[in-house]
């Protein structure tokens, strides 16, 4: 059983309904180690590009240890917010996007953070959305920074990386690792440094991918 840290909002009673640009609707909430079919079924949905932009290389499939680690998360140190959706017939609910941190052992403030949307979602405003709750969970839990590799290659996303103040923790040659501060409370979180960041290095569509990152 996930143990999730105490007084917080985004815990695993957490729910909302989300209406995307398009007008479909996704249900976002905390993720559940009983999901790991879904996250396995969401993650044969994305493009070779996409898993390539999400893990910095060709992985071509979930392996059951992979999905386990995925899904069962503590809720404190580990937090992963989904957004699922009622499949064609309504009888169970599909996976359309996951949001996720990692505290670090060794620097409790920071954490790693990623954003995935599959193919037929991108440009939607989804990972806008997912990227939202994240910070707010990150915030909950004393997280200040948010830590993204990101491909050396993707020139729009590094000048978005200059623009937004983030610092190169170190260089591994054909990706950057960079610190974001995600921002005060009182900000609206779309003027968040980490918002333009996150959203530019999942590469939201292709827009996102030419540089033009999504609205």
């Amino acid at each position: 059983m996930a143990l999730y840290a105490e007084g917080v909002r985004y815990d695993r009673e957490y729910h909302e309904t989300r209406e995307l640009a398009d007008g479909r609707v996704v249900r976002l909430r905390c993720i559940r180690s009983e999901d790991r079919d879904a996250l396995v079924r969401a993650f044969g949905k994305l493009s070779r590009e996409s898993r390539y932009r999400r893990f910095l290389s060709d992985v071509p499939f979930l392996s059951p240890s992979m999905a386990r680690y995925l899904t069962e998360v503590d809720g404190k140190d580990h937090v992963a917010i989904v957004a699922m959706t009622d499949s064609h017939d309504l009888k169970e609910e599909e996976g359309v996007g996951v949001a996720r941190f990692l505290r670090l052992p060794d620097a409790p403030h920071i954490a790693e953070a990623a954003v995935t949307v599959i193919d037929a979602y991108q440009g939607k405003g989804l990972g806008r959305v997912l990227l939202e709750a994240l910070t707010h969970a990150a915030r909950e839990r004393g997280i200040l920074i948010f830590r993204s590799a990101v491909l050396v290659s993707n020139a729009p996303m590094r000048r978005i990386l200059d623009e937004a103040g983030g610092v190169v923790h170190h260089d591994e040659g054909d990706t950057l690792v960079v610190d974001v501060p995600i921002g005060e409370p009182r900000l609206h979180w779309s003027d968040l440094p980490i918002f333009r960041v996150l959203r530019a290095a999942a590469g939201f569509g292709a827009k996102g991918a030419a540089g033009d990152p999504e609205p």
